[in-house]
């Protein structure tokens, strides 16, 4: 079995931890492009590109809306240069309308896109992608730089421990507890695990392209956490 549609939310800090990693967008497009049976959706973040701009930002005392704009044109410029890259499998126009996501999927292998609305608060591409997820009626892969959930920033914390499955109530309980910040760093927002909570989308946190291949084929041993039940 290979799933049909599958909405994937690819962090920034994958396509450029300090420069673009080509080996891991080479590995990506290729895992991309052997599942011909199956559509994309990938939802490009802004990572820690858009995170410097949003602390530029803050120094200079730019209000919320701001630093959210300008976060929101990095993982924008993401998406572009995404689309550059797989050529004529992808879109070659932003989407920025659920409807006009649709409709690109109906004619491309991939469509990328970075959030759709530019004004939407406490909503960061996580969010998008769960709300591209709930309209297309499909799983949710987030693709992130963590092996999944941890009880606690694992990059902070040694202790912390790895979490291999949640429910999307317990999921959602712990993220309502942190405070929303423009450029957060979290595998899921909070608007995201709302969503997926309310919908009951199957979703899956990883940092494994491996992962990424073996959820295209419905298969459950994976290396990262999933959300469901």
């Amino acid at each position: 079995m290979v799933l049909k549609t599958v909405v994937i939310s690819l962090g920034g800090s994958r396509i450029i931890p300090n420069e673009v990693d080509d080996e891991f967008l080479k590995k990506f497009k290729e895992i991309i492009t052997k599942h011909k049976e199956t559509k994309f959706v990938v939802v490009t973040g802004g990572g820690t590109t858009a995170r410097k701009y949003i602390n530029a930002y803050k120094k200079m005392h730019k209000n919320f809306y701001k630093q959210s704009k300008i976060g929101i044109a990095v993982t924008r410029f993401h998406a572009l240069f995404m689309m550059e890259y797989f050529g004529k499998s992808a879109n070659s126009v932003h989407p920025t309308t659920l409807k006009k996501v649709k409709n690109l999927l109906r004619k491309n292998h991939v469509v990328f896109t970075g959030p759709l609305h530019l004004t939407k608060r406490k909503q960061t591409t996580d969010a998008n992608s769960a709300q591209i997820a709930s309209y297309l009626k499909c799983p949710f892969i987030n693709i992130t730089n963590i092996k999944g959930i941890y009880t606690d920033d694992p990059k902070k914390n040694p202790k912390a421990k790895f979490i291999k499955q949640m429910s999307w109530e317990g999921f959602n309980k712990i993220a309502k507890k942190i405070k929303f910040s423009a450029g957060q760093h979290f595998v899921l927002d909070q608007r995201a695990s709302q969503i997926i909570n309310t919908h009951k989308i199957t979703t899956y946190i990883t940092k494994s392209l491996t992962d990424l291949d073996k959820i295209i084929l419905e298969k459950k041993d994976i290396s990262g956490s999933i959300i469901e039940g």
